[in-house]
């Protein structure tokens, strides 16, 4: 896959202008600094920090106002899965994690309560994770549901990978890894970015966070139409099976067949000569495919077999526009990146067995995920790559931080965040709110000047009730780098390390 040389134009120069007719108190907001997020700041000043410039709603991109973002020519969103933030890194230091709050108890449900404890177990079990379970989980905005409906999970279920079940007795929930359990990613934060307000963009379990990576929106569609897609409403819409056959808390009856009729990303790169690429590694899904399902067996899964963790081929926009080829394995992935060949964008989803997802193991997500990174930095394309790494969805474990509300979708829990560049901070702790839509927005900047995901521009409307990129709430990636400095040479980490996790 080439890469057109429109996305390496520099977008044209502020409208001084426009921006000289601005009253004065936009004027005061644009000029304001970017946020802080040094690591001395009280809980409510991070609180405070946590939301976006006040510009932020004014730029149109911040390809216009951030020097150096034209060095990045390649975009890697590497997504895990079923981690909370405080989970995996709720003892980082100056991250707003679990200090001051190991004496938190939470009630068991029948009798007792149980505190955040260090858990170094390589398999975990978690709890549920559709939108039932998150609403229990907050439990009004106390945040003290996530042991009893781990617990009660566990008690009424069977499959321990239904996204409605616990994994075990449930009591590992509230437990959390150590930088000793998972030295690597820990190593990424202390030298590159650690995110610490990295939401899900919406409230539920893996597919809608996997739609709204590629697409920004969750819909049921009556048609191949996109006039005809609805907004997803969760339980209100439990037990039917409209024509996608998509429900949070329904049935996911995946069809060969494109049905999700709405307009993706890929649309928009696809139009703009802009090359990308969805890469699935070949193994099996962990999810039931219903929520309400007690067992399953589980799916197969590979880059030509439309899935949870694989959307795209069920979008009618990429059967359309003839893209279907560019979801490929990760194995083509992995050449493309030691040959020098990475596309503009690109996905990269893991199997079940390397997901981290209960019961997946810990290490072997780990491991896979340095592997994906130590190829990208000993190829050519390193110099001029961004790699975001997150994790889909919470997984049922605890999260002290109360998501915002932004609109009727979400935000959903807090999942860890890292970023990857020669550009990256160095040690630098963003405490900006953040969720996948950031990862839209910042694409969208680079390599699209602006563009969004909007019907009324995007020349193929929908009925998506926002345009999430320019929601005021939302921070900006673009801080999270330094073009000013040296490029930073690859940092090579062993895939298999000394840990602490126990078998």
């Amino acid at each position: 896959m080439s890469t057109n040389s429109a996305r390496r134009r520099n977008a044209g120069p502020p409208v001084l202008v426009t921006l000289l007719l601005v009253a004065g108190m936009v004027l005061a907001a644009c000029s304001a600094a970017p946020p802080s997020r040094g690591t001395a700041q009280s809980v409510e000043g991070r609180r405070t920090a946590a939301l976006a410039p006040a510009a932020a709603a004014h730029w149109t991109s911040v390809h216009n106002t951030t020097a150096g973002l034209h060095k990045i020519k390649h975009v890697v969103m590497i997504m895990q899965e079923n981690r909370s933030f405080d989970d995996y890194f709720g003892t980082y230091p100056g991250a707003d994690g679990l200090q001051g709050r190991m004496g938190t108890c939470l009630p068991k449900g029948n009798g007792g309560c149980l505190a955040p404890w260090a858990d170094h177990a390589d398999v975990n079990g978690g709890g549920p994770h559709d939108r039932r379970a998150f609403y229990a989980d907050v439990d009004g905005g106390r945040m003290d549901g996530f042991l009893k409906a781990a617990i009660v999970a566990r008690g009424h279920c069977a499959d321990p990978n239904n996204p409605a079940c616990s994994n075990n007795n449930g009591l590992d929930s509230m437990g959390y890894h150590t930088g000793s359990d998972i030295p690597n990613y820990w190593a990424y934060a202390k030298n590159f970015v650690l995110q610490d307000h990295m939401y899900e963009p919406n409230h539920d379990w893996s597919l809608p966070e996997h739609l709204w990576g590629v697409s920004e929106w969750a819909a049921v569609c009556k048609n191949r139409q996109a006039a005809s897609c609805t907004n997803f409403h969760g339980q209100k819409q439990m037990g039917k099976a409209p024509a996608n056959g998509f429900v949070g808390n329904g049935v996911v009856k995946l069809r060969k067949k494109p049905t999700y009729a709405w307009t993706d990303l890929t649309y928009l790169l696809h139009r703009a000569h802009v090359s990308w690429g969805y890469f699935v590694k070949q193994g099996t899904e962990p999810d039931c495919r219903s929520d309400a399902a007690v067992t399953c067996h589980k799916a197969y899964q590979s880059a030509v077999t439309p899935g949870i963790w694989n959307p795209l081929p069920n979008f009618v926009d990429v059967q359309q526009d003839h893209q279907v080829g560019n979801i490929a394995p990760t194995t083509t992935f992995l050449r493309d990146a030691r040959t020098g060949h990475l596309p503009s964008v690109s996905w990269v989803i893991p199997s079940g067995q390397v997901s981290e997802h209960p019961p997946g193991r810990v290490s072997a997500g780990q491991s896979y995920v340095t592997h994906l990174v130590n190829t990208i930095m000993k190829g050519p394309d390193w110099k001029s790559t961004a790699i975001f790494i997150s994790w889909d969805d919470w997984g049922g474990f605890y999260d002290h931080v109360q998501p915002p509300t932004v609109d009727s979708n979400g935000y959903g829990f807090r999942v860890p965040g890292l970023v990857l560049s020669p550009y990256a901070r160095r040690g630098y702790l963003d405490h900006q709110s953040l969720s996948f839509d950031a990862y839209v927005k910042f694409v969208e900047d680079v390599f699209l000047h602006g563009e969004r995901l909007d019907p009324a521009t995007d020349g193929r409307p929908d009925r998506r009730p926002d345009v999430r990129e320019n929601n005021p709430a939302l921070g900006d990636l673009s801080y999270d780098f330094d073009f000013s400095q040296q490029p930073r040479p690859p940092m090579l980490l062993p895939e298999h390390p000394r840990t602490t996790l126990t078998h």
